[in-house]
């Protein structure tokens, strides 16, 4: 027996004092988790909206635990909670000698979305950084779905929705002298409130009309939980990944799919399906969209702009984004890239090319399906797609000195190096999935392969990436001969559409031994172009062609992710330091597209799944996809179902000119309706979109589907303005 414990047990005989004696309370810790899926974090009070859910875990982990208040109840240490008024959950922890420790979650509800609120104003529902610039848009309908309402602004308030307090005071100005603007058909009034900067909940209110917007905050770093949200659609997306509560939320765990016989770790060759030497280990990788098919050439793109966020991004990416990585040294943004990658070295054959795709078998939950998996043969354009991946993730992953990663990294280098010198032999080997013509069909859905000039654009991205990853001048020397290949040079072309095209020229151009004079020219022409008076960058700005503060010309399929990657060009003149305006011209041009994708739009719909919980009273209810299917009971809407989509999908979009029933409706099926649903047919461009998921024979897909590239495009410009 040690000293110290010798003279405890005298004090005890021998009459201890009370403190030695007295069985003492534990110190507990509120961790709080919102919707229970995002980070836990140390926060014992919350403002929510009516209906928010939350997860309340305190620690310590071991002793007991009992709850009351909220609707909590029972011994459990977690408690999920689905709020609908204000009030405080108290947590009463007994240690393992009897004492006890309350610990209590004030929780502030907000009262549901007002039938006013967000009609005519509209606002950014997550809210806006201090000192951003901040201008709600009003809107006087004139044509469209909507033209039989009207409003007519007067002075308007900013009012702390906590306290009823007026904050601001003034006058909404017009837009283009109140022309009809045709991309949405509404007159507009802008009403900036710029100079409120005092953290809290707003609103802005027209108390003559009695009109008012959705609520927003005034907040530091408030982008967080939207950006994880975000971040995490991958990990929804992911093929062969069991999901669990602890990491997916209640209503979305999962075991992991297409694990059975003959699917993805037995997958065959679509040409040759008989044929059991042919089945390959092609497990992982990501559902494409709201089909489950994994597709190369997409897939490496996907993989690479991950990376890209978080190169542009470092210290906004943590390692705490609750997926089953979390928490091992690596941000999580490039543990979800290398499951994106460690899919395609599977995909990879021993000469260095690489197989096209695998199509999947779909089901609802994606555990269900039982169909098997089968994958077409190797073309130079998933190849190409490849070696870029592989050269970027052995440079990006490289960075981080990980001892546990560096014969990964020395591996990827390897596999680009491979994959480039196929497909230089190999300039033209085409492979077309879902294709009657090739006796593919079936094969996935939609078409990856591409022509000889996007064959060219994917070798001079591979060609970058490896000069990146390598130093070789082998590489350097033909984006040199290349270059002027590229649309902003061959064409003059320089557009959201291509965005990607000029974002690999301008990582080039900042590359450490980068041809000088070439580097020069490729800046110069972006800024050129995007500086043009009639094109859609700043030229569009300073003329405010879009009344809701962010142009794009056209509104097609994918209208949403085209906007995203408008506002990233804004942001590459800034991360480069190459930019002819100010810091803060690119930070609110940029912002302005956030800000539509976030309410600031003809509909006031934050174009994300399910955000009610994060601040977003009216966000997507309905995409189109697999899992979360027309008349699913637990996934279909996040209004009616259980539980509705997954958190953070970004949807296409309003898509004018390229959706339409089926052709034989209305009287091939009963399910087409009398007429077509209006909207999103026969609207301005701006208001061409519908909050749905049918399937055939209404086919919402070019408008309600998502998509891992779309995801990535709005990733990269919304970590721009988080911390």
């Amino acid at each position: 027996m040690d000293m110290k414990r010798s003279l405890l047990l005298a004090a005890v005989t021998l009459g201890a004092p009370a403190w030695a004696q007295t069985c003492q309370p534990t110190a507990t810790t509120p961790y709080l988790n919102i919707n229970g899926t995002t980070s836990w974090v140390v926060k014992g009070s919350a403002s929510l909206n009516a209906g928010s859910r939350v997860v309340l875990g305190p620690q310590p982990i071991s002793g007991t635990w009992s709850w009351s208040g909220c609707g909590a109840s029972g011994s459990a240490r977690e408690q999920t909670l689905k709020l609908t008024a204000s009030c405080t959950a108290t947590a009463t922890y007994t240690n393992s000698c009897g004492a006890k420790t309350t610990q209590n979650y004030n929780f502030t509800v907000w009262p549901a979305m007002a039938a006013n609120a967000g009609k005519f104003i509209m606002v950014d529902q997550f809210g806006y950084l201090p000192n951003m610039r901040k201008v709600a848009v009003l809107r006087f309908p004139k044509v469209g779905y909507d033209s039989n309402q009207s409003y007519w602004p007067q002075q308007l308030q900013v009012v702390n929705a906590a306290t009823g307090a007026v904050v601001y005071t003034a006058w909404p100005q017009d837009w283009n002298g109140l022309q009809t603007d045709a991309s949405s058909g509404d007159q507009v009034w802008h009403f900036d409130f710029s100079s409120i900067t005092t953290p809290g909940t707003y609103e802005i209110v027209d108390p003559t009309a009695n009109q008012r917007s959705a609520r927003f905050e005034i907040g530091d770093n408030l982008y967080r939980n939207v950006l994880i949200q975000a971040v995490r659609m991958f990990f929804y997306q992911r093929a062969g990944q069991a999901k669990t509560a602890g990491n997916a939320g209640a209503g979305w765990a999962d075991a992991a799919s297409h694990l059975k016989a003959g699917q993805d770790t037995q997958a065959r060759r679509f040409l040759d399906p008989n044929n059991a030497n042919t089945a390959r280990d092609l497990r992982g990788g990501w559902f494409d969209a709201g089909d489950f098919n994994k597709y190369t050439s997409w897939a490496a793109a996907y993989a690479q702009d991950l990376m890209d966020a978080y190169v542009q991004n470092p210290t906004v990416f943590t390692d705490d984004f609750n997926i089953p990585e979390s928490y091992n040294g690596i941000p999580d943004i490039l543990d979800e890239a290398k499951w994106g990658l460690d899919w395609l070295v599977r995909m990879q054959n021993s000469d260095g090319s690489v197989l096209s795709i695998v199509g999947l078998a779909g089901a609802s939950p994606p555990s269900a399906a039982t169909a098997p998996s089968y994958y077409g043969d190797a073309s130079t354009s998933a190849t190409l797609a490849a070696a870029a991946a592989y050269a970027e993730g052995a440079k990006v992953l490289g960075s981080l000195n990980n001892a546990a990663l560096s014969s990964y990294v020395a591996d990827l280098k390897t596999r680009a190096q491979r994959a480039w010198a196929w497909a230089l032999a190999n300039p033209s080997v085409v492979f077309r999935n879902n294709d009657a013509a090739n006796g593919t069909s079936g094969l996935g859905a939609g078409q990856q392969e591409t022509d000889d000039t996007g064959r060219a654009e994917l070798r001079l991205f591979a060609a970058i990436k490896l000069y990146a990853a390598t130093g070789d001048a082998t590489y350097r020397n033909y984006v040199d001969a290349h270059y002027t290949e590229a649309p902003i040079f061959a064409s003059w072309y320089l557009s959201a559409f291509n965005a990607g095209n000029a974002r690999n020229l301008l990582y080039y151009a900042a590359l450490p031994g980068a041809t000088s004079s070439v580097a020069t020219a490729i800046r110069t022409r972006f800024l050129d172009l995007w500086g043009r008076s009639d094109y859609g960058g700043w030229g569009a700005i300073d003329a405010q062609k879009d009344p809701y503060r962010a142009y794009i010309d056209s509104y097609t399929w994918g209208s949403n992710a085209v906007k995203a990657n408008a506002g990233t060009l804004f942001t590459e003149e800034s991360y480069y330091g190459i930019s002819r305006h100010t810091a803060d011209q690119v930070a609110n041009a940029a912002a302005d597209y956030l800000h539509y994708l976030h309410g600031v739009n003809p509909l006031g719909k934050a174009y994300l799944t399910n955000m009610k919980s994060f601040g977003a009273e009216n966000s997507v209810n309905q995409i189109f996809h697999t899992w979360f299917m027309d008349g699913s009971a637990q996934w279909d809407s996040a209004a009616t179902s259980t539980y509705g989509p997954a958190p953070g999908y970004l949807v296409g979009g309003p898509n004018y000119g390229q959706w339409d029933w089926d052709s034989r409706c209305p009287g091939i099926s009963s399910a087409c309706g009398s007429s077509r649903p209006t909207p999103p047919y026969g609207q301005p461009p701006q208001k061409s979109y519908l909050d749905f998921n049918d399937g055939w024979p209404l086919n919402s897909w070019p408008i309600s589907e998502p998509s891992n590239g779309y995801q990535t495009n709005y990733i990269r410009l919304l970590a721009r303005f988080v911390k």
